[in-house]
């Protein structure tokens, strides 16, 4: 059984495949949403001309490594908040659950004690 990652790589390459610019290099991508992949590869470029623009004497691989992590810093916090937010609206679903089964079961006692 294949897992996701298997599946969205088998996907990716079933793409249209689109010329991206990335830190002034040109990349041939393919990805399953045309748009989704150029936010993406807009999103990578941003964020390597920004360390570069901090630190114009770093080499094009530290910047890379510092690019990388700063992207995978901001895609943790995202996962985190996501988590937090499930998290609190399973909590909020389980008290509604809770109260609309608590009136039920008030509304079966009281026709059953008025039969």
């Amino acid at each position: 059984m294949a897992d996701k990652g298997d599946q969205t790589i088998s996907n990716s390459m079933n793409g249209k495949s689109i010329k991206v610019k990335i830190f002034g290099s040109e990349y041939p991508l393919r990805g399953e949403n045309e748009e989704m992949t150029k936010k993406i590869a807009a999103y990578v470029d941003s964020m390597l001309n920004k360390i570069h623009d901090k630190l114009p004497e770093q080499q094009p691989l530290t910047v890379a490594v510092l690019s990388a992590l700063n992207i995978t810093e901001d895609f943790m916090k995202e996962k985190e908040h996501n988590e937090r937010t499930v998290n609190r609206v399973e909590t909020e679903l389980a008290k509604l659950s809770n109260y609309l089964d608590n009136c039920l079961a008030l509304e079966s006692e009281e026709s059953r004690s008025q039969s």
